[in-house]
């Protein structure tokens, strides 16, 4: 069997054994140029593992996603649940695991050496907004907390399911990706966070763990004031989605060497209007921020035409994190 050097790489930056350079991950196009190839277990919007993935308007769940033609994964058309359901009413997606599974050799063979990461896409409470409307579902955390309850933890059990199709199939992580920020902070209170969300992630944390997976999960916004939560549950690597509007100094103060991140050069700034000089900047500002000669760093890279991201600008980010060292 030939040695998986790159998913060496990857997992000696997650657990700080000093890799020898920087994992760089592609996200949605050109995987093969990095370190980490990524499977989507979801059947519908925004990843289904085909081609054609991001053309599905209706997610397994049920929730649809309008398509504006503006290259997005879409907007909520309207909730699948507009009254909370009785636990007997909620309609859980079936597992269907030969058609879910079913490009997972080929995807293997595409690895070769890589890491291989299985993605719920959007997960947990993503999930729940999308299903109940997003002011249904804020309304739902005070007013109905056994509602909320019932249906949320129906979700993270099918997640966990999908976890040990994943772990069964020889996959090395899971990736969940909810949004907790806004441009200027959490859309609701710590407080609130702690006591509804926090359990429940360390319990779908530990069952990813006990599978032999590593946890990594996706925010967007700014999300300070829980990422020690995470980091205390289990997040293996945590993506902060947009540095631009974390304080990344002071992530760093508060978990460089304990935490692995996988970081973007911002979408909303330097990768989209800096030049490639100031985004091999940034890069190494990250890097010196939250990593250390052990590991804890990935670099992700994703191609943002979309948010009007040049070519020239996409390369350099591959570039950048791709120059950056462990040593």
């Amino acid at each position: 069997m030939t040695a998986r050097i790159r998913t060496q790489r990857v997992e000696d930056a997650i657990e700080f054994r000093r890799p020898d350079r920087v994992p760089v991950v592609f996200w949605n196009c050109d995987q093969a140029e990095g370190d980490v190839m990524v499977y989507h277990l979801s059947l519908g919007v925004p990843g289904d593992g085909t081609v054609n993935a991001w053309d599905w308007s209706t997610n397994e769940w049920g929730y649809r996603l309008e398509k504006l033609g503006d290259g997005t994964m879409g907007h909520p058309v309207e909730p699948c649940y507009r009254e909370l359901p009785h636990a007997d009413q909620i309609l859980v997606p079936a597992l269907r695991e030969s058609e879910r599974m079913s490009a997972v050799p080929a995807f293997f063979d595409l690895c070769e050496d890589r890491y291989r990461l299985a993605s719920l896409d959007l997960s947990g409470f993503t999930v729940y907004t999308l299903l109940r409307g997003f002011e249904n579902a804020m309304q739902d955390f005070l007013l109905e907390p056994d509602g909320f309850a019932a249906l949320f933890d129906r979700i993270l059990d099918f997640e966990c399911d999908l976890m040990r199709m994943a772990a069964k199939h020889g996959f090395d992580g899971i990736h969940l990706a909810d949004d907790w920020g806004t441009q200027s902070g959490l859309m609701i209170s710590p407080g609130m966070w702690r006591r509804l969300f926090k359990p429940r992630y360390a319990r779908q944390f530990a069952a990813a763990h006990d599978l032999g997976l590593h946890v990594w999960y996706h925010c967007c916004g700014e999300f300070l004031e829980l990422m020690e939560d995470f980091h205390e549950i289990g997040v293996d690597v945590l993506n902060i989605s947009q540095p631009n509007v974390n304080d990344i100094p002071e992530v760093g103060r508060r978990l460089r060497g304990r935490q692995c991140f996988m970081m973007p050069i911002s979408y909303q700034t330097v990768s989209i209007q800096g030049t490639p000089e100031e985004i091999h900047a940034e890069a190494q500002r990250l890097y010196d921020l939250l990593a250390v000669p052990e590991g804890g760093f990935i670099g992700y890279v994703e191609e943002y035409g979309v948010m009007g991201m040049s070519a020239a600008n996409y390369r350099a980010c591959g570039e950048a994190f791709r120059r950056l060292g462990c040593s």
